[in-house]
C-alpha cells in the first residue's frame, strides 16, 4: 500500500502503485531496492522501511532501514524535489562530490555510500550516505542540552566547526575544483538579482532597493574559503551525549569557494535571538532560550578565532536575507502554481514572509523602514 504524510506531500510507493498518480512518488521502494542491490548496499533483497527526516524545504531526505534483525542496516537517501527544477539547482551529484572531497580532508560530513545519476529510478539523481546517530536541534532542546551551560557549549561548537571549515586549504587541487573564489560577492549579487524575475510573479518594492545597495557597497573580499552556503544550527548534527561536539555538517548543495564571511553573515542573520523579531528563516527557535549564545556572541567568537574584521558584517547579513528572499519566493511561486501541493506548513506563509525578509535586509543595510 502506498504511504504518505497527512498533508499528501510525501508519497512513497512501488512502481505499480505510482501508475496513474497525479504526482510521482518521492521514494519508489522497489526501484530503490533494486538499485541498492546493484550497489551492494545493505542486505540483498531486504525489505525497506522509511522515515522522512530533516527540516529542509526543497531537497528531501529519508532515513531508510533495510532488512530485519541484527543484519538490518540504516542509511540516508537524499534527493531533489520533483521536476521541473531551476538550472543548476538541487544538484545531488555535485553535493555528494563536495562531501567526499571535504570528508577526505577532515571535515565532519556523513560518508557517501553511493550515487545514482540514472533518473529512471526516482525521476531525479539521488545519493545514499551513512546514518549517524546524533541529534539535529531546531525547536526543542534534547536532554543533553537541558542546562544553560550545555547550550553554551553547543553554541561554541557551532562557531568552532565553522572556523575549521574555513581553514580547509583551498589551494588543494581537489578543493580548488569546487569553485572560483575570486569575485564571489559580486557574482552572488548578479546571480540572485537575475533569478528574481524568473521566480517571482509580483512586484516587491524592497527588492530593487536592496539589490542596488548591495551592488553599490560590495566589500573587499575577506579571503578565500570553502563556503557552506546554508550554515545554521539546523544543518548540524550534534552528538546526543556530548552536545559540545558536532558529528557532521549536513546539506552541502550550496557549497562553493568564496568569502568566508558570507557563512558568518548567514549564520548570524538566521540565528534566533530574543533581541530580534523572527523571520521565516529563523528555523531554530530553541536558541532564544537561556544559555544559547546571541548573534553578537557568535560573531565575536568567530572574530577572536580568525582575526577577521567584521566591520562590514551588516552587508553580509543583508545579503543573506536578500538571497533567502529569492529562494523563498521561488518556493512561494511553485506553491501558487500547484507544484508544492499540500504544503500547509511553510509556503503559504511566504506571501508575507518574503517581504519580511526584504525588510530585514533593509535593516541590516541601514536603509531604514
Amino acid at each position: 500500500m502506498a504511504e504518505s504524510r497527512p498533508d499528501g506531500v510525501d508519497v512513497v510507493a512501488t512502481r505499480e502503485q505510482a501508475v496513474g498518480m497525479a504526482m510521482p512518488p518521492l521514494l519508489v521502494l522497489d526501484a530503490v531496492g533494486e538499485w541498492l542491490d546493484g550497489q551492494g548496499i545493505g542486505p540483498v533483497g531486504g525489505a525497506l522501511s522509511w522515515e522522512r527526516i530533516g527540516d529542509g524545504q526543497s531537497n528531501i531526505t529519508y532515513l531508510v532501514r533495510r532488512g530485519d534483525g541484527p543484519d538490518a542496516t540504516r542509511f540516508v537517501v537524499r534527493r531533489g524535489p520533483r521536476p521541473p527544477l531551476p538550472p543548476s539547482a538541487h544538484d545531488m551529484v555535485r553535493e555528494s562530490r563536495v562531501q567526499r572531497v571535504l570528508g577526505e580532508r577532515g571535515v565532519r560530513v556523513p560518508r557517501i555510500l553511493g550515487v545514482c545519476e540514472d533518473e529512471s529510478v526516482l525521476g531525479v539523481p539521488f545519493y545514499v550516505m551513512e546514518h549517524l546517530d546524533g541529534v539535529v536541534v531546531t525547536d526543542t532542546d534534547p536532554p543533553a542540552l537541558s542546562s544553560a551551560q550545555a547550550r553554551g557549549r553547543a553554541s561554541e561548537a557551532v562557531v568552532d566547526t565553522l572556523v575549521a571549515l574555513h581553514a580547509v586549504d583551498v589551494a588543494d587541487p581537489a578543493v580548488a575544483a569546487l569553485g572560483r573564489p575570486e569575485g564571489y560577492l559580486a557574482r552572488q549579487v548578479r546571480r540572485f538579482a537575475g533569478l528574481w524575475p524568473e521566480v517571482s510573479t509580483r512586484e516587491l518594492d524592497d527588492f530593487p532597493v536592496v539589490t542596488t545597495w548591495l551592488a553599490d557597497h560590495v566589500p573587499e573580499q575577506a579571503g578565500s574559503a570553502v563556503v557552506h552556503g546554508d550554515y545554521r544550527l539546523g544543518n548540524l548534527m550534534l552528538d546526543a551525549s556530548a552536545p559540545g561536539r558536532v558529528l557532521a555538517v549536513l546539506d552541502w548543495e550550496m557549497a562553493t569557494l568564496g568569502d568566508p564571511l558570507a557563512d558568518l553573515g548567514y549564520l548570524t542573520a538566521t540565528w534566533s535571538d530574543p533581541a530580534w523579531e523572527p523571520t521565516v528563516m529563523d528555523h531554530s527557535s530553541v536558541t532564544r532560550r537561556e544559555g544559547w549564545w546571541s548573534r553578537a556572541d557568535l560573531a565575536e567568537a568567530y572574530a577572536r578565532r580568525t582575526g577577521q574584521d567584521l566591520s562590514a558584517l551588516g552587508w553580509y547579513q543583508a545579503l543573506a536575507m536578500w538571497k533567502s528572499a529569492v529562494f523563498c519566493e521561488a518556493m512561494y511561486t511553485r506553491w501558487l502554481r500547484g507544484e508544492r501541493a499540500g504544503d500547509t506548513t511553510f509556503a503559504p506563509f511566504l506571501e508575507e514572509g518574503v517581504p519580511g525578509l526584504l525588510a530585514r535586509a533593509r535593516s541590516h543595510a541601514g536603509l531604514g523602514a
